[in-house]
């Protein structure tokens, strides 16, 4: 419900050690509502235009009761959905997104709808600030990327020719890059701390699951290294082989761990 504006005005009077309240009035004012619908939404698109999320929400909140089973309402849901996404409620703009999907499953806006829920969880800032905090993206919670993931992989599933289909295809690949540099980012943590059985078992992880990724190139070098700490030299130098026929040019075989220092996601 639209919040009001409330106005409250006393006059008070002290005499004789009696407090007398010689007038107090309140008045409720909502100027929304009269509105038309189209008012409603033209208001709405105002105020998050401005970057009034929060007063967006409200108004398109009321918009789809008023405008329930019309296109418009259809619409408000959307942008509302969309303002929590900028108003960093990610949890609201996903429930909001379920619930239309769910209630307008032959929307013509329903691969906008799965786009934006990938967006959502997609949180692509995390590189550049990993610039500042020499925090890798992989270091994150990987489950908002699943959940992004997912959601991209039904829209293209869906809708392989959605304008939004392109876009999708791009942050899948990153985010495939990102969960298969989280596998290697734990494997380089248990190298670090002598657990090289562990070691090897996160490095194979990645090396099964995603193919044809930067973080392969590290993961197969932490095989090698890990089998030869644990003095294991016939199967080191299996993995060698292997690197070294899939990464002939492989600067970790020369500089080690150093030739890691560049973050895979600085090209996006």
């Amino acid at each position: 419900m639209l919040r009001t504006k409330l106005s409250v005005v006393c006059t008070c009077v002290l005499a004789g050690g009696t407090l007398l309240v010689a007038g107090c009035s309140s008045t409720i004012e909502d100027k929304a509502a009269n509105w038309s619908p189209n008012k409603l939404y033209a208001e709405a698109k105002d105020e998050m235009n401005s970057g009034s999320y929060e007063k967006a929400i409200t108004l398109l909140e009321r918009l789809e009761g008023r405008a329930a089973g019309t296109p418009l309402a259809q619409q408000a849901q959307l942008d509302k959905a969309y303002a929590h996404y900028k108003s960093g409620e990610a949890a609201q703009a996903v429930a909001t997104l379920d619930r239309f999907v769910k209630l307008h499953p032959s929307s013509p806006a329903l691969d906008y709808a799965l786009y934006l829920k990938g967006i959502v969880n997609f949180n692509d800032d995390l590189g550049l600030m990993s610039f500042i905090t020499r925090q890798d993206l992989a270091e994150r919670d990987q489950k908002a990327a699943k959940e992004s993931f997912e959601s991209f992989k039904e829209l293209l599933t869906r809708f392989p020719d959605s304008r939004y289909a392109t876009d999708a295809r791009l942050r899948m690949t990153y985010i495939v890059n990102s969960l298969a540099s989280y596998e290697v980012h734990v494997a380089r943590y248990y190298f670090g701390r002598g657990a090289y059985v562990a070691a090897i078992n996160r490095a194979q992880a990645a090396v099964s699951d995603y193919q044809g990724v930067p973080a392969i190139e590290e993961a197969l070098y932490i095989i090698v290294k890990s089998y030869d700490r644990l003095g294991l030299s016939a199967l080191r130098d299996d993995a060698r082989r292997v690197m070294e026929k899939n990464y002939p040019q492989s600067s970790y075989l020369t500089s080690g761990f150093k030739a890691g220092l560049k973050p895979w996601w600085q090209f996006w």
